[in-house]
């Protein structure tokens, strides 16, 4: 009698699975109508990849690896990712302070004795959260690493004080790694690729500089010119849709960092528009609950988000820009939310 009795709660069951394994396939459909519409259009060229509950739905490639328009990009491409790179140095920071190696709070001048005056007025807070004051790099003048470092050498003055107000810029990101570093002895391309890479089996992320790397997408603008190639300098990231989404399951499940140093990286200065070491963070109680960061290099432009809520992540890894990624992103995101109609312009 026992076996009956449950009978109608498994079909109930197989009903509901039922309906949402056809209530994501439509999703999917649209989603790929949507991909067809860029592809048909020419307003992206790159990979996509949707996953939805830690799986990965949709995963597709439009376009070409280079200007040559000679070869069709596959998943296996990777991608500069521009500023999300930028995550790497703010998670290695939270790593060292949660072994005791390091304090937020510290001034740079603590890890690194050389630099002027300014130095004792900069906390490391300042660099995570874009409020050092410290000007922007003068690239006109910078081949290497060593150049960004006597640049920062040269500064007599900041912007403003620090934590009063915000500029971002890249020499608050150099000097974080500059500071990884010193107190670890690697270089920040060996800390990353063995203490965030590693665990996060991002076995397809390769660090600047590199030699011969297979599978590299290259830049080309809409004039069909090839982008230059990268400077020698520590700290540029190519990645896979796959790989960043790898990322994105590592750092939110607190596998690198604990909660409590997530919630320290995700904030940001208290005006407009700006950005914290995670790009925009949101929090409830504590707790990571959106996740969103663009990146952009030369002709690469990249941006993922991940709504923890409605568990789904959204990447889009290009190679030509258009800059219609937030727009594309956009429109996923209302098919994910079922407020999205195909037929919308």
């Amino acid at each position: 009698m026992q076996y009956y009795r449950q009978i109608p709660l498994f079909f109930t069951l197989l009903i509901f699975l039922t309906q949402n394994a056809l209530a994501q396939g439509k999703k999917v459909y649209q989603i790929d109508s949507l991909i067809k519409k860029l592809s048909q259009a020419g307003d992206f060229n790159g990979n996509i990849l949707v996953a939805k509950n830690n799986k990965i739905i949709y995963n597709s490639s439009l376009g070409y690896t280079d200007v040559t328009k000679t070869k069709k990009l596959t998943s296996d491409d990777r991608f500069n990712i521009g500023s999300i790179t930028k995550e790497f140095s703010g998670v290695a920071l939270l790593q060292l302070q949660e072994q005791g190696k390091l304090q937020l709070k510290d001034p740079v001048s603590r890890y690194i004795s050389e630099l002027p005056q300014w130095a004792n007025e900069v906390t490391l807070k300042d660099l995570l959260q874009y409020t050092s004051g410290i000007p922007d790099v003068n690239w006109k003048k910078v081949k290497n690493d060593q150049d960004i470092f006597d640049g920062l050498k040269l500064v007599d003055s900041l912007e403003f004080k620090p934590g009063t107000n915000y500029g971002y810029n890249n020499n608050n990101l150099f000097l974080r790694q500059f500071i990884i570093e010193r107190l670890t002895g690697m270089t920040f391309k060996m800390y990353t690729e063995q203490l965030i890479f590693k665990p996060c089996k991002m076995t397809s992320s390769v660090m600047t500089p590199f030699e011969n790397e297979k599978n590299i997408a290259k830049g080309f603008n809409s004039k069909s010119v090839a982008d230059k190639p990268d400077l020698p300098i520590i700290g540029g990231t190519y990645l896979t849709t796959s790989d960043l989404l790898k990322w994105s399951k590592c750092l939110h499940s607190n596998k690198l960092i604990h909660a409590n140093s997530l919630f320290e990286l995700g904030q940001q200065f208290n005006l407009p528009e700006t950005q914290s070491a995670l790009g925009q963070a949101k929090f409830k109680n504590g707790k990571l609950t959106e996740h969103l960061h663009d990146g952009r290099a030369g002709s690469y432009e990249a941006i993922f988000i991940s709504d923890l809520k409605e568990k789904f992540t959204i990447i889009l890894l290009g190679n030509n820009y258009h800059g219609k990624v937030f727009e594309i992103a956009d429109a996923i995101t209302s098919i994910l939310k079922k407020d999205w109609n195909i037929n919308s312009n």
